[in-house]
């Protein structure tokens, strides 16, 4: 009679040395996946940063050229190539600060105020953003403002001579001639006002006399004698004149009567 023997399960014959590779494997397989994914995003954080630094360079080298045609005075040439380095960074607060500058020199003052605008809100801390700010304001013929702009400037770098005896006296001069020419101008014309007066008439002269009796006797004709038009109902137009002491009563036919 044969032996009753236990079924060993389906892969039991598989070596330990062999199921130990087989784990290895599959380790190095998945590490291996993790790797791909780890340099796949190294790879593009590079990419990125070298593109940026790319950026950088080129936006410095357009400002360096930019800077040399303004120079020589090539002042819109030099705008098109700071353009072109915004477009590059847009954050870099020094570009609109001498887009500002080369914009006052062609006299568009407006432009020039919101060049250096943009360049105050990209660096606060920039003292020569405020005090290209002041200048541009000036120009506009905004004295407070850009006495505002010059004091933030020094409040940056209070050590600036250029922004005390230059931007800042300067600005508070033109600010003193502005309210003395205020002050004349007002008291011009209170003279003016006070010289256009009513002309002083001799009411009791011959002239006015007689106008005043001419005026009178006219007055008097016209309350003695009053006219009224009459119309009756048949359509008759009747003129009528009534004395005051002897009024005219109409028919009893009277359909409108206009004065």
């Amino acid at each position: 009679m044969a032996s009753f023997g236990w079924k060993r399960k389906i892969g039991e014959k598989v070596s330990k040395a062999t199921s130990q590779q087989f784990e290895a494997e599959a380790a190095d397989d998945k590490d291996l996946g993790g790797d791909d994914d780890a340099t796949w995003v190294l790879a593009a954080k590079r990419r990125k940063e070298v593109l940026l630094e790319d950026c950088v360079r080129k936006s410095k080298e357009l400002k360096d050229e930019g800077a040399n045609l303004a120079e020589n005075r090539r002042y819109r040439e030099a705008l098109v190539k700071w353009d072109e380095a915004l477009q590059l960074t847009p954050e870099d607060a020094t570009l609109y600060e001498m887009k500002s500058q080369v914009l006052m020199s062609l006299h568009e003052m407006f432009p020039a105020v919101h060049a250096a605008e943009m360049a105050v809100q990209r660096n606060p801390r920039s003292w020569d953003a405020w005090q290209t700010l002041g200048r541009a304001q000036l120009g506009l013929g905004e004295i407070a403002l850009a006495i505002r702009s010059f004091q933030v400037s020094l409040h940056i770098f209070p050590m600036n001579p250029e922004v005390w005896k230059e931007d800042l006296s300067w600005a508070r001069k033109l600010q003193e001639q502005q309210k003395a020419t205020k002050t004349e101008s007002v008291q011009a014309l209170a003279k003016e006002l006070v010289q256009e007066s009513i002309p002083d008439y001799d009411f009791e002269s011959d002239e006015i006399v007689a106008v005043c009796a001419a005026i009178a006797e006219k007055e008097k004709a016209l309350s003695a004698a009053k006219t009224m038009v009459i119309v009756s109902a048949s359509g008759t137009v009747e003129t009528v004149t009534e004395q005051d002491n002897c009024p005219a009563t109409p028919d009893e036919t009277l359909f409108i009567r206009a004065r």
